[in-house]
């Protein structure tokens, strides 16, 4: 009896470590991304995968081009912000507000909707995998605070801005200018950028490049909602 004691509390040392461990990798981790640009994600890792079984018979191109945040325009961190989370420089990884909404939605039979912050599809884009397990979703937490307190806030719509998907096999603000209007993110218009924020967060469904009646009326709400935050000054914080 004594000696399984003795094995449960080894075990349960182990295991304590272990989970130290990993909380101590995860800090370092995001710590370094501070400064390393990233130079894919597990969000990309997973798309990669994944058309190797989907039956899809065009091959898979990922693009990616990092950009500094000076580098793409501000129409479009205005758009994502407009479209995603407009309480971005307000909140501190969690919108409640948003994430109450949502939930009153879902009590009134209205169409469930999500409540991401960009902070929170930062953590989960770069770290994780889709899905809606309560595991992943304990992570991407997790991670948004890692990020929150770890980075800026600039440095966290930098990293959304070139991670994000905008079509398939299509990453990052350069390679969706480059490939739906053949030109430089920096030189992006606002109709343009509004158009790229409104296939966020599902461009598999919606295209930037044969955009439907809902992505074109979505993309005149973004507009509106673009010069109701005050236009590009609005981010002017995060110069």
């Amino acid at each position: 009896m004594a000696g399984r004691r003795s094995g449960w509390r080894r075990l349960l040392r182990y295991a304590a470590i272990a989970a130290l461990g990993a909380l101590l990798l995860s800090m370092l981790q995001v710590l370094l991304l501070r400064w390393v640009d990233p130079w894919t994600s597990a969000f990309m890792v997973n798309a990669r995968v994944d058309s190797w079984f989907d039956g899809d018979p065009r091959p898979l191109h990922l693009r990616q081009q990092w950009r500094d945040y000076e580098h793409i325009s501000p129409q479009l961190a205005l758009a994502v912000v407009a479209s995603e989370d407009q309480r971005l420089l307000e909140h501190h990884g969690f919108d409640f507000n948003q994430i109450q909404k949502a939930l009153d939605e879902a009590d009134r039979g209205g169409r469930a909707r999500g409540a991401s912050t960009i902070s929170q599809q930062v953590a989960k884009n770069l770290f994780l995998w889709s899905g809606h397990s309560w595991i992943r979703k304990g992570l991407e937490a997790w991670y948004t605070v890692l990020i929150e307190a770890l980075w800026s806030k600039r440095r966290i719509l930098e990293v959304y801005l070139n991670i994000a998907q905008f079509g398939r096999g299509v990453y990052g603000a350069e390679a969706a200018a480059q490939t739906f209007f053949g030109k430089p993110a920096a030189r992006l218009t606002r109709a343009e950028s509004a158009r790229l924020a409104a296939v966020l967060p599902n461009p598999e469904k919606r295209h930037v490049d044969a955009p439907g009646s809902y992505v074109l009326q979505r993309q005149q709400e973004i507009e509106q909602q673009m010069a109701a935050l005050g236009g590009t000054p609005y981010l002017a914080p995060l110069r």
